[in-house]
């Protein structure tokens, strides 16, 4: 748009780039749960080994990475569920490795 002879825009105007805030309580690994969350509980039911509530605070967080691929289609399918979309992933695939924190024994 010009306006006394300048260029003040070009139109459309995009949004700068919303790096997530990460809650803290999230396993290191691909996927993760952001300060959005609003604790409606999808990520539970769907992905219920791999994501938990932080009881105190009132959002679900990431304990365990997925260790099998059914468990990276839970999260995947969680993700894509989250009403708020505040599950992310970092790109990270499942390789068939076992994760770090991954055996059942680590949920507590």
């Amino acid at each position: 748009m010009l306006r006394n002879g300048r260029l003040l825009s070009t139109g459309a105007v995009e949004a700068p780039l919303r790096m997530p805030d990460k809650v803290a309580e999230s396993a290191p690994g691909r996927y993760y749960v952001d300060t959005q969350c609003i604790d409606c509980d999808v990520c539970r039911v769907t992905a219920p080994a791999n994501f938990q509530r932080e009881e105190q605070k009132g959002y679900s967080y990431v304990f365990r990475q997925p260790a099998s691929p059914d468990e990276e289609a839970r999260c995947q399918e969680a993700m894509d569920s989250c009403p708020v979309e505040a599950i992310g992933d970092d790109g990270e695939k499942f390789s068939g490795e076992p994760v770090l924190g991954s055996q059942s024994g680590d949920r507590d």
